[in-house]
């Protein structure tokens, strides 16, 4: 099946310490805090389980390739909601894309005006990567909105909300708003900048208090415990803990892109690893443990030991996601398991749990440009709502939302063909942060 990276990317392989790093206390700190709190003899039973389980994960990605991803009806699924086969598989995915969600014709309208909107406004919005940009600056353009506003789609962000659980007075599955960017990335152009990563933060998922205790079963012994949706503690997890413009502010449930053209394999689409709780747990355990003198031995778990003595966090740096890589996390088998998402077709949407592997396709060896707007399900948590009160606040007065307001400077009122908020109402308007 024609899923896997034909040819290995250029990716970054984390090896060594950085400088940086290495003369940070912050990092040592956090790792003496988790083996003195939950012992040594629990971290090594819970890497010792999560190896072994990681070798079944494996050969089933390996054998299906993007076979593995459940694709959804939207039709379907908003009508009758997820089946109990169906939640099983997308929570132990952790990834899925729902066909059909936007109308396609409606999706390539959407496509059309972007183009239309970009060009009227050409020298004023900015992107990166400079040379070439597709990742547009621009989080309030009428496009975006109508997308975030469409009725299905927050139905949709609703039900991802609800597969996690332990919601209490302070908290609902109710969708909020997150103003992400969008893309447009033309034909030939490679792309390098995001290789295998987790969001939500890196050194701050072991050194924040209620972040690491989220993770607390795999620290305890007990990976198999580990539940990836349960929102208690997650809700409160401070994902920002070291800021950076790489950290969101807002708690993703899931993820998300709504396809405004094709995406296929090779063809500047998204790769993500078809499994969040075994993934997750082996990256929280892989810091604590070196490997073993004879690379011959690197796949046997057995064989490592622990690792008390540095300060190294393989692919950690505060101000970025957690970044992953064939030889600083081996048993994952990212060459074979990293796979690209199903083909999307415009108005088709994919979505991933915030913890997560992912990567953006590297190549594009297409003939058309391929545009995504990042639309993400975010519930209705205590931090959710403080920070898309303010967001609407800022956006209203020509301001970047907040988190992408670092060397943001444009008034996107100014733009022509701006519309705002104002042809919205009911549910979409509570979303947006009007009745906070």
């Amino acid at each position: 099946m024609p899923s896997q990276i034909r040819e290995w990317p250029a990716w970054a392989e984390y090896t060594e310490q950085g400088v940086t790093e290495s003369k940070d206390p912050d990092f040592g700190n956090a790792k003496k805090y988790i083996i003195a709190h939950y012992g040594a003899d629990s971290l090594k039973n819970s890497w010792l389980a999560v190896c072994q389980n990681l070798e079944t994960v494996t050969e089933e990605i390996i054998s299906k390739g993007h076979g593995i991803i459940p694709v959804l009806d939207a039709a379907d699924l908003l009508e009758k909601g997820f089946t109990s086969e169906q939640q099983a598989e997308v929570k132990r995915i952790g990834s899925f894309v729902i066909r059909g969600l936007i109308d396609k014709s409606e999706a390539i309208h959407h496509y059309t005006d972007l183009k239309k909107y970009v060009a009227n406004n050409k020298g004023k919005i900015q992107g990166w990567p400079a040379e070439s940009p597709s990742m547009l600056m621009l989080y309030d353009s009428p496009i975006q909105n109508a997308l975030r506003g469409y009725p299905n789609h927050l139905r949709v962000q609703g039900l991802l909300n609800e597969l996690w659980h332990n919601y209490d007075e302070e908290t609902s599955p109710d969708p909020l708003v997150y103003y992400d960017g969008i893309r447009d990335r033309p034909p030939r152009q490679d792309f390098l900048g995001l290789g295998p990563h987790i969001d939500a933060g890196s050194l701050c998922r072991w050194a924040d208090k209620t972040y690491r205790e989220v993770y607390g079963n795999i620290f305890s012994g007990r990976p198999e415990l580990h539940d990836c949706y349960d929102l208690g503690l997650r809700k409160a997890a401070d994902q920002e803990l070291y800021p950076g413009i790489a950290h969101s502010s807002v708690f993703r449930s899931f993820q998300g892109w709504t396809a405004l053209t094709r995406a296929v394999p090779n063809e500047g689409t998204l790769l993500l690893y078809p499994n969040v709780a075994t993934v997750v747990s082996y990256v929280m355990l892989r810091p604590f443990f070196k490997p073993p003198r004879d690379p011959t031995d690197v796949m046997d778990a057995s064989k490592w030991t622990l690792d008390d003595s540095t300060s190294w966090f393989p692919g950690t740096f505060k101000t970025e996601s957690q970044r992953l890589s064939r030889s600083s996390h081996p048993h994952l088998r990212l060459e074979e398991c990293l796979v690209h998402i199903p083909r999307m077709e415009p108005g088709d949407t994919v979505w991933w749990h915030t913890d997560v592997c992912h990567a953006v396709d590297p190549e594009h060896h297409g003939t058309e440009n391929a545009s995504v707007v990042y639309i993400a399900a975010c519930p209705s948590t205590i931090n959710n709502r403080v920070y898309v009160k303010r967001q609407l606040e800022e956006t209203r007065a020509g301001r970047p939302p907040p988190d992408y307001a670092e060397g943001n400077v444009l008034d996107e009122r100014t733009l022509e063909g701006y519309v705002g908020l104002d042809g919205f109402d009911g549910y979409a308007k509570t979303a947006f942060g009007f009745n906070l």
